[in-house]
């Protein structure tokens, strides 16, 4: 087979996706400009009277079919800080790995932990070298929390495509149910609220967007499977057991069905 000659100004040149598109031979890809990859979907956070509190459902969609029931989508950063992702599942998770591994080596190389604001900044510039493949569909939008020991309280960044930080100072949704589990905090965010109080509104939060986004898993109590529940406090990340959010999810479970 010889190579298809095209005429002066439609020559696709050294491109071989621009070539198979001239020819006709474009992958799905190309022709509909959708990539089926594992996306990570609802994540929340929000402040609390001692630090913040992280929380992030387990499924991960390709398309229309659940690709995995049990990822976790809140890490650990340090030891006061960490990260929820939303988006394309590999490039996320690449990303967190780097910026664990940078975290630890700025401490090493100096001496001390670097400063909440300076880790919100290098995840912001993780984000923006991202953005060729954000504009390819591999789209990472994470949140990153923490407690600030410099001015003692919780903190809460969110990102866009580009790189660009923002402060959130109560909460903040991310995902396909950001909608409904941004709506429920909103409702029920109080100042000053518990760590119980805060935990419970973020796992509703989550049940609620697991009941209208199709993409967010809720508790899966056949499997064992919950999602992961995390605070970060003056004394360090502590991520809740199933106990307890075995607890927190049959309480609601109580409260929907009286309703």
């Amino acid at each position: 087979m010889s190579m298809p000659l095209f005429p002066i100004g439609t020559d696709p040149g050294s491109s071989f996706p621009e070539l198979l598109k001239r020819v006709g031979l474009a992958p799905t890809l190309e022709a509909t400009g959708e990539v089926h990859v594992p996306h990570a979907t609802t994540c929340v956070a929000l402040r609390f009277a001692d630090g913040v509190v992280m929380a992030g459902d387990r499924r991960a969609t390709s398309g229309n079919l659940i690709s995995h029931r049990g990822m976790e989508k809140v890490v650990q950063a340090d030891q006061h800080s960490g990260v929820a992702i939303a988006g394309a599942a590999g490039p996320a998770m690449e990303m967190i790995k780097l910026f664990q591994l940078q975290l630890e080596h700025y401490e090493k190389v100096e001496g001390s932990a670097l400063s909440l604001e300076g880790k919100a900044n290098q995840l912001s510039m993780m984000v923006r070298s991202n953005l060729p493949a954000a504009m390819q569909g591999m789209v990472v939008v994470p949140i990153f929390a923490g407690y600030d020991l410099r001015r003692e309280n919780g903190r809460l960044f969110t990102y866009d495509v580009t790189g660009g930080r923002y402060e959130e100072h109560d909460y903040v949704a991310t995902g396909s149910g950001m909608l409904h589990a941004g709506t429920v905090i909103k409702i029920g965010w109080r100042d000053g609220m518990t760590r119980a109080d805060a935990v419970a509104l973020a796992c509703r939060g989550l049940w609620e967007a697991a009941d209208a986004d199709s993409a967010t898993g809720g508790p899966d109590v056949l499997r064992g499977i919950y999602p992961v529940v995390a605070t970060i406090t003056a004394d360090g990340w502590q991520r809740l057991d199933d106990t307890e959010l075995t607890t927190v999810f049959t309480s609601i479970v109580d409260e929907v069905r009286a309703r």
